[in-house]
């Protein structure tokens, strides 16, 4: 055969590699595979429609046979149930059983028959009495297997029947009738009946109950009942539906018990403790919850949920009112009757404790509404949670019954059975176990952890969500907490060991550091105890813990938060300030408690280190950590680096020396950013002598904030009008930086006042002489701190507390003695007087009295009809220093603050306290250092460290100068006189810019040049000196020309 152009009979060839065969196989297993699922999915039909259509035919059968039932029923007692007797609930009846099969309760002749059957049935229990044998007949024994079936049904179905027709019911549910024949009462009364305790089947008819989740039918029947019902506080007799709970939970739990385990998602306590107060709607029922046993009963239930993990709650009745917040208030308005019990047990305590950490931690912080106690708050912004953290708001009256837990009023009375008092009667109980167990000296058991770790997980997740003012002023002053907790936590630390705390109890990893929930907890406590202790407290008497063991703290304070920042260091975060509100159940909260014992740590470390500056009990090497070198320094000024966050967080680890050379580079390195050292100079000021401070004023307060951090070059004019002799090269500016600061800055002008040693503070008057005192303020706050920007040291002495507000820090009791000594001391009488103070008539008022003008204002609103008494005198104490050291100066100290942070960032001079600052002012208060300043000192012109007139100024300077001084602070005259600044650089002169130096003047030693006074260049820290031949000539001359103060003339 020829070819004839098809191609059809040709091999094809797959490029892909496979041959058709393959491809085909393939394809036909994904049809075999596709139709095998058809069938199934059609089968599967098949089988569903058959379920469906038996049940639908079920259903219509058992319809019909109820229908068929009910009309027999009708037929043989009535629909009204006129023919029914005593003999009808017989077991020989057919009467229950047809009731009891046809019954639909939303039906209304079924209810009205059920509800017939109820009256009926109290009735004639009211007539015989014997409620046995009306059910049994004369052998319940025999028949006990139907009874028993016929009354729980009974029970049930009257509880179903009201959960049905609730809302038409909802009137009649919650409160104690008037009327005996309302219909929601008779079913209740009914259910009464039929579970009293003393009858044969009432195990059986409450484990029935439990089976059906009786409980979750009575939260929805509460619910709604409780909408429209108001509260009555009056004594009034419990409700039907309250007598059944009551009988419900008291039966739970007794010898001997047949009810069968219940899953814990519908218990007593997952339903009914979630409704919102609950205890005001069921006043009886929470007298017989508080009793010991049930309450230990259900906490018990209610531990083992948490520690499994269980989360067994229903859903939240509304935002305002979560489940956890309405559990946790009604298990502590109980909870504080429960552990006042002579008997409770340490198991109850720890039970407790647990269930009361799980529930707080799911809450939101709660703040005080108290305005006593937010006007008397001695606790930073900072310990308080900012309202961005609120992720819901709780309703006030839940909030107000969570809150009750710390009623202030257990302050003087700690054995009460309030229940308010709930949460120290819980720590009361904790530690009093651990104060037993501590008392041996075989070391730390497995009791005592335990009860450490319970009560420290408890105590950190409270004060994250209550207010936390009421609660530090208990446990600080009326518990043993600090003491315990200091001996557990000193007996770890001697030795060497921090034991694991259970991880079921803390909620912390087996592998989480010991020391950090104790020291969560103690550090808040003890900071708040230092607050509030007075001087000779602390110092004297040593407490609340002795010197010798603050010492010790010191160190596992230093340990610990050299531990978190350095060596593990917690997450970085771009705010330093903490997240309060961390639950103890979150992702990670290992994490979130270290950033909160970072944070409390510090506070307490910088506390204590505030009180070694007042009066040293510990050289300041305690509180600094061994591995700040060189590298660290150079670290620090790096953002993000581990080094700069401890400058944040914890500074005072690094040595005063090394804090001092991290800021002079900071501000080293904005005066390079701004230039400040450039040829061209914009702002020069021209300042009379006589008129500085309102030239200064006038030339400053015109300059932008760029400008301020540039150079300034100032020019003199003397009295007569002319301009002094001299170029600025930086000498004269520091000049008149001495002089402006000096005259502001002096109390005759009335800024500023002075304590009794002293110490300078804004003059809370100033308004009354200067009307423009604020915007004066505002100057010496930004040249304050062009002083401290240019490294120019001022002679400036600051009291301690006006120091605080350039740190926005709150001043308490302990700084009143530098401003007021005489109010201080009255103060602590009135602190420690033990007699009535309402006897003195004393009231919340404070009496100003400024330039012979008295105002009386009032510290609390309404303090003019408050008396202060036993009970309100510390926060009265707090209240009166407060008001001097803070709220009087507030003005004058906001304004000056905003100018000083105009030039000097917060976050620098946070690295040093008060009395740090106070030498980056002002320098050391030590006289000049003669050796460092010869050590570091440069020669010209001829002169050199062994030429003989050199010899003679040192020794002038170091040892003769006492001969001609007398009445001159010579030494401070001196170095103003060659540098501009009356003290040396802190640091030493080796940190002097440029080094001082000595330069020969006058060339030959003609009689001529020995008649001439030193002169000196301040821009070059220069001192041009003639070649004296004696030093009592030297010494003459030297003295003559630094005390002449002849502005520039002399050079």
């Amino acid at each position: 055969m020829f070819f004839n152009g098809d191609s059809s009979t040709r091999k094809r060839v797959d490029l892909g590699g496979r041959s058709s065969k393959e491809r085909d196989r393939q394809k036909l297993l994904e049809q075999t595979r596709l139709e095998r699922n058809r069938r199934l999915w059609v089968k599967q039909q098949n089988a569903a429609a058959l379920k469906i259509q038996k049940w639908f035919r079920g259903r219509k059968a058992v319809e019909a046979e109820h229908s068929r039932v009910r009309e027999q029923f009708y037929g043989t007692y009535g629909k009204y149930c006129q023919n029914v007797d005593r003999h009808c609930f017989g077991p020989d009846s057919e009467f229950l059983r047809q009731l009891l099969f046809f019954f639909n309760a939303q039906n209304n002749d079924d209810f009205t028959i059920l509800v017939e059957t109820c009256r009926l049935l109290l009735q004639n229990i009211q007539d015989s009495g014997d409620i046995v044998s009306l059910f049994a007949g004369v052998d319940y024994s025999t028949k006990h297997a139907l009874v028993d079936y016929r009354v729980k049904q009974l029970a049930f179905t009257c509880i179903w029947a009201i959960y049905q027709n609730r809302k038409q019911l909802k009137d009649q549910l919650v409160m104690m009738p008037r009327d005996s024949s309302i219909m929601a009462t008779l079913l209740l009364e009914a259910v009464v009946l039929l579970i009293d305790p003393k009858l044969p089947w009432a195990c059986k008819v409450v484990g029935y109950l439990l089976q059906r989740n009786a409980f979750a039918l009575f939260r929805e029947i509460v619910l709604t009942g409780k909408e429209n019902t108001r509260t009555d506080n009056s004594i009034r007799n419990a409700s039907p539906l309250e007598r059944i709970l009551v009988l419900m939970i008291s039966h739970i739990g007794q010898n001997p018990c047949i009810c069968p385990n219940i899953d814990p998602q519908w218990s007593f306590s997952s339903q009914m403790l979630t409704i919102p107060l609950l205890w005001r709607l069921f006043p009886s029922l929470k007298e017989v919850f508080a009793t010991q046993d049930l309450s230990q009963h259900y906490i018990h239930q209610m531990a083992q949920c948490v520690r499994n993990n269980a989360y067994v709650l229903p859903n939240d009745v509304s935002v305002e009112c979560p489940g956890v917040a309405c559990l946790l208030g009604n298990v502590v308005e109980t909870a504080g009757a429960a552990l006042s019990h002579a008997d409770c047990s340490f198991e109850m305590a720890i039970d407790l404790a647990a269930v009361t950490t799980f529930l707080l931690g799911a809450l939101p912080p709660i703040k005080s509404s108290s305005p006593e106690i937010k006007s008397s708050s001695t606790l930073d912004e900072d310990d308080m949670a900012s309202p961005d953290e609120m992720e819901i708001v709780l309703n006030k009256d839940l909030e107000q019954q969570i809150a009750h837990a710390i009623h202030s009023r257990f302050l003087l009375q700690l054995k009460l059975s309030d229940n308010r008092y709930f949460v120290f009667k819980q720590t009361s109980v904790l530690f009093g176990e651990i104060s037993m167990v501590s008392s041996s000296k075989h070391g730390l058991d497995d009791k005592e952890v335990a009860a450490i770790g319970a009560a420290c997980a408890f105590l950190h997740v409270a004060f994250n969500t209550l207010p936390v003012e009421r609660m530090m002023t208990v446990l600080a002053f009326r518990t043993e907490l600090v003491p315990v907790l200091w001996n557990f936590m000193k007996q770890c630390y001697e030795n060497k060991k921090w034991p694991s705390l259970p991880e079921q109890l803390s909620y912390l990893p087996g592998d989480a550091p010991g020391w950090l929930l104790p020291l969560a907890v103690f550090c808040p406590v003890y900071k708040y105890m230092l607050m509030l202790v007075d001087n000779e407290e602390f110092y004297e008497q040593e407490k609340p813990l002795s010197l010798k063991d603050v010492r010790c703290l010191i160190v596992i304070l230093r340990q610990a938060l050299w531990q978190l920042l350095w060596v593990n260091p917690i997450a970085h975060s771009n705010s330093v300030k903490i997240v309060k509100n961390t639950s103890a159940y979150n992702g990670n909260p290992v994490e979130s408690i270290k950033q909160r014992v970072g944070l409390v740590a510090s506070e307490l470390l910088s506390q204590l280190q505030d009180w070694n500056s007042r009066r040293q009990f510990a050289p300041p090497s305690d509180f600094h950590a061994d591995g700040v070198d060189d590298s660290f320094i150079s670290q620090a000024v790096i953002d993000g680096t581990k080094a700069n966050d401890i400058m944040k967080r914890a500074p005072f680890l690094v040595p005063f020396t090394s804090r001092v050379k991290i800021f002079n580079s900071q501000l080293l390195a904005v005066r390079q950013r701004q230039g400040s050292h450039g040829v061209f100079t914009r702002n020069r000021f021209r300042i009379r002598r006589d008129h500085i401070l309102e030239d200064a004023y006038n030339q400053m307060s015109a300059l932008s904030e760029e400008d301020l951090r540039g150079l300034i070059r100032v020019s003199f004019i003397n009295e007569f009008g002319v301009e002094e002799a001299g170029i600025d090269g930086g000498g004269i500016f520091k000049d008149f930086m001495e002089n402006i600061t000096r005259a502001a800055f002096d109390v005759q002008y009335g800024l500023f006042k002075e304590t009794s040693d002293h110490l300078l503070y804004p003059n809370p008057g100033s308004g009354m002489i200067h009307e423009q005192h604020l915007q004066f303020f505002h100057f010496l706050g930004t040249l304050l701190a062009k002083a401290m920007f240019e490294g120019i040291l001022v002679d400036i002495p600051f009291a301690t507390f006006f120091l605080s507000k350039l740190k926005q820090k709150y001043n308490y009791l302990n700084d009143l003695p530098s401003l007021d000594p005489e109010l201080y001391r009255h103060l602590i009488f009135l602190k420690r007087y033990q007699g009535d103070i309402s006897d003195l008539e004393l009231y919340f008022v404070i009496v100003n009295n400024e330039y012979g003008e008295q105002t009386e204002e009032e510290l609390l609103p309404g303090g003019r009809n408050q008396r202060v008494t036993n009970e309100n005198v510390i926060p009265f104490t707090h209240l009166v220093s407060n008001y001097r050291l803070n709220y009087q100066i507030r003005l004058q100290s906001s304004h000056f603050m905003r100018g000083f942070q105009q030039l000097i960032k917060k976050e620098w001079i946070d690295m040093f306290n008060e009395h740090e600052l106070q030498l980056l002012i002002s320098g050391s208060l030590d006289s000049l250092d003669i050796d460092d300043l010869r050590i570091h000192t440069n020669y010209a012109g001829g002169y050199h460290s062994e030429h003989y007139v050199i010899e003679m100024l040192w020794e002038v300077l170091k040892v003769s100068w006492k001969t001609y001084t007398k009445i001159y602070k010579a030494e401070n005259n001196f170095s103003r006189f060659v540098t501009g600044c009356s003290r040396g650089p802190l640091l030493g002169f080796k940190y002097l810019e440029p080094l001082f130096c000595i330069q020969r003047a006058g060339g030959t030693a003609s009689e001529e040049a020995l008649d001439r006074l030193p002169t000196s260049a301040t821009c070059m820290n220069l001192l041009k000196l003639p070649p004296y031949r004696s030093k009592e000539q030297l010494a003459t001359k030297l003295l003559y020309a630094i005390n002449a103060d002849a502005g520039f003339d002399l050079s």
